[in-house]
């Protein structure tokens, strides 16, 4: 389950630049201000994305105008992110094209409702591209309530031609918001370790992508193992752990400058790294003897102070949003299960008594929900529960199931999935997957290689 945990327990028996470099894209403003800004007083298009199960909202977004052929293949593609973002999430469901009645350069005029009230577009998505003298591309988009025949909001944005991807998940974050009330989370990264090679020589590098599994890269040349790694709410760091000179360390690096250090020189193994959500300390765990405790380090002065003191496993510590909680597991009532403790260790209690034992918890960004990881009967869930305990809730279940962590919004969760495969099921693959709190909107993450051990970046500035 816990792989990190099972290897301690083991023992006992024997610069806000990261990726936008260049992305000078500027919000110029809202096209019909009133609109954009304020809520309407009548807004027919809404989903409440807390319920259980969601009707998906039919959207129309046809490809966005362009007045050359360039503009016009910048403009397909842009819709098509925005429509891939908004698809994945579960609450949106996409009106075919080929239905389409009213033409795209009419659209810019205005829409005419009724066309798309007959193929039952709740919401329709109007954009334009148009190249400016300069070189930079304006894009702007309309977001029409087709029920209520009124604009819900309106934006445009200047950037280079390179960064239109980033822009269409902008812009499908606008729209998700001005929706669901909630912020977006389409513009974001994900780092996580890319696998290769056989299981008993697996080769697990450093590799960064978008939310979305597009533009993905490797940040380290895999000839040290690498796990867990998590980003600083600045997105410009990164703490994992690796096993250099089969040391197992925690390591913080840069993305920026490709700077790694090593943090604190401890006797014991240092794994499970988590930053905290302003980004100044690592919370983390120290393995001495049969042992491991948890500890935190000052980014600026390199203070370290242990946290927990108790003759048992105390492993992958997560900070509260409002940095006064700790959440961690422990194997101190005699099996892996969750814990609540205040920042500075005392108040320590236990949190899961279902079935099985609970690993890896992870704090929602909201504060409102701890996911984690469980084993019961063979079988592996990633659930949520509620910081006192109460309202478990089993999203997921799989032969292996493990790595939860949150979308900034706080709505959806990525994991990893361990799969067997081949004759007999002696290989194994790796895959990420993402889920809303719903639990009914599974969907695998692109990756060119296997993946796991999956961390999602806060919103891009």
């Amino acid at each position: 389950m816990n792989r990190l945990f099972a290897f301690v327990h083991a023992t006992r028996h024997v610069s806000k630049t990261f990726a936008v470099r260049g992305l000078a894209f500027v919000l110029v403003g809202a096209l019909g201000l009133a609109l954009a800004v304020a809520e309407p007083a009548r807004a027919d298009v809404h989903v409440d994305i807390t319920r259980g199960i969601v009707e998906p909202i039919p959207v129309a977004l046809p490809a966005f105008y362009g007045d050359s052929f360039q503009e016009s293949r910048v403009g397909q593609d842009i819709a098509g992110v925005i429509g891939s973002d908004l698809a994945r999430s579960g609450l949106f469901s996409l009106v075919d094209p080929k239905a389409f009645i009213q033409d795209r350069e009419s659209l810019l005029v205005a829409p005419r409702f009724a066309d798309w009230r007959v193929l039952n577009a709740q919401a329709l998505v109007v954009g334009r591209v148009s190249a400016q003298p300069d070189g930079r591309l304006k894009v702007e988009f309309r977001l029409w309530d087709v029920l209520g025949e009124q604009q819900m909001t309106g934006l445009a944005y200047f950037t280079t031609p390179a960064n239109w991807r980033r822009v269409a998940h902008i812009a499908a974050d606008a729209i998700y918001k001005r929706i669901t009330g909630e912020d977006g989370y389409f513009d974001t990264r994900i780092v996580y370790v890319a696998e290769s090679g056989p299981a008993t020589a697996r080769v697990k590098r450093l590799a960064i992508m978008d939310q979305d599994g597009a533009n993905p890269r490797m940040l380290s040349d895999g000839r040290a193992l690498v796990l867990t790694p998590r980003f600083s709410p600045t997105l410009q760091e990164i703490t994992y752990m690796a096993y250099y000179n089969n040391r197992p360390r925690v390591y913080q690096f840069n993305i920026d400058t490709g700077r790694q250090e090593v943090l604190g020189d401890f006797p014991g193994m240092t794994f499970a790294p988590r930053f905290s959500p302003d980004g100044r300390s690592v919370v983390f765990s120290v393995s001495t003897g049969s042992n491991a405790n948890v500890y935190t380090m000052d980014l600026r002065t390199r203070r370290v102070q242990q946290i927990t003191a108790h003759p048992s496993i105390n492993t992958s510590p997560s900070f509260a949003p409002d940095e006064r909680q700790i959440t961690f597991e422990s194997d101190r009532s005699g099996s892996q299960q969750i814990y609540v403790m205040n920042a500075d260790g005392s108040n320590a209690h236990r949190i899961s008594f279902g079935k099985g034992r609970y690993a890896t918890p992870v704090w929602s960004p909201r504060g409102d929900l701890i996911a984690f990881t469980k084993q019961d009967q063979g079988q592996f869930y990633v659930g949520v529960m509620r910081p006192d305990g109460s309202g478990e809730r089993l999203l997921t279940e799989s032969y292996h199931v493990e790595g939860p962590t949150w979308a900034p919004n706080g709505r959806v969760l990525m994991y990893f999935k361990d799969l067997p495969v081949g004759a007999g099921g002696r290989q194994r693959s790796s895959h990420i997957y993402s889920i809303d709190l719903t639990g009914y909107n599974e969907r695998m993450v692109p990756t060119p290689t296997d993946a796991s051990d999956p961390a999602w970046s806060p919103l891009i500035p």
